[in-house]
């Protein structure tokens, strides 16, 4: 397995000095953050203008990358697919299908993206919505030899009703629906288990099951707090937020600093015939604020999972 990182946490660093940075820290991965130039999003940015790529700043890319001896593990812009505002949905999927051909100009395998939800409708009538939306942005990525990633993230913030979940793929039991009703080769999993932690599902156990479909991991940590938990529940503060994504009882940290059995992760990882990459998507608030916090942050989790991908 090989170590990287979601470019997001560093969005004022061009794409040159992100894989001169990564290679002399140790890491042979990038996960390169492709959102729209405009964009609001938190956790987000633009490393890669995918809508001003062409051919020659394609092949000009691969080369940067081929020269410093690292890769591109995937193209990341994560937004609703499912958004219940049908002009903003589309601009989501038109922005997507420009990664997909990003992707493809520069050789890259995977895009990851979310499936979303429409929060105005049931989980069957969304299930029924996915089916279409992703039946035509799967044909469009097998079309340029793509593979989607779908990562697991619930995304509590975008749905206006506290606590309820944002998307219909954060469990195995959304899992086994989406990929029965699109058994598609190139649709699978980017599996972070910060996620699954907060949400009382053992990361570890999902991974046998699961294996044929995790084609990308995430890593990222996560702290229970445990006296909030007593307080708000497993749906989160209803009250006392301090902004749409704060539920109250858990915090991301960096691999290491929170409760994950990482080692546990990695072994069964590697033992159900995983051998890719092990993306570090840095949303630990305690290495935030400064690029040299940020960078501090994903020197300790490089550090940390390195070591133990070493002894596994």
């Amino acid at each position: 397995m090989k170590l990287g990182f979601l470019t997001a946490c560093l969005p004022k660093q061009s794409l040159e000095n992100l894989v001169v940075w990564a290679k002399n820290i140790g890491f042979e991965m990038l996960e390169v953050a492709c959102w729209p130039v405009k964009n609001t999003r938190d956790y987000s940015s633009t490393t890669l203008d995918v809508a001003n790529l062409t051919k020659d700043k394609a092949e000009r890319i691969k080369k940067l990358f081929e020269d410093n001896n690292m890769q591109i593990s995937s193209l990341a812009y994560y937004d609703n697919n499912l958004h219940p505002d049908l002009v903003i949905r589309k601009s989501y999927h038109d922005h997507l299908k420009k990664v997909i051909d990003a992707a493809h100009l520069l050789g890259v395998k995977y895009v990851g993206t979310f499936v979303g939800r429409n929060y105005n409708k049931t989980i069957k009538e969304n299930f029924d919505e996915f089916e279409i939306v992703f039946k035509e942005i799967l044909e469009y990525a097998k079309s340029k030899n793509v593979s989607i990633i779908i990562e697991n993230c619930p995304m509590p913030g975008w749905n206006p009703n506290g606590g309820w979940m944002g998307t219909i793929s954060y469990s195995p039991e959304l899992w086994e629906e989406m990929f029965s009703r699109l058994p598609y080769d190139n649709f699978g999993l980017n599996l972070d288990p910060s996620h699954l932690y907060w949400l009382g599902i053992d990361p570890v156990s999902v991974i046998k099951e699961f294996k044929d479909k995790i084609f990308h991991v995430h890593a990222k940590d996560t702290q229970i707090l445990k006296d909030k938990l007593n307080k708000y529940s497993i749906f989160g503060s209803q009250i006392q937020r301090k902004n749409e994504w704060d539920m109250g009882y858990w915090v991301y940290r960096m691999p290491g600093r929170g409760e994950i059995d990482w080692k546990a992760f990695l072994k069964e990882l590697k033992q159900n015939g995983y051998s890719f990459v092990v993306s570090i998507e840095h949303e630990d608030p305690e290495y935030e604020g400064t690029e040299e916090k940020v960078k501090e942050g994903l020197k300790l989790g490089f550090e940390y999972l390195k070591d133990i991908i070493n002894k596994i």
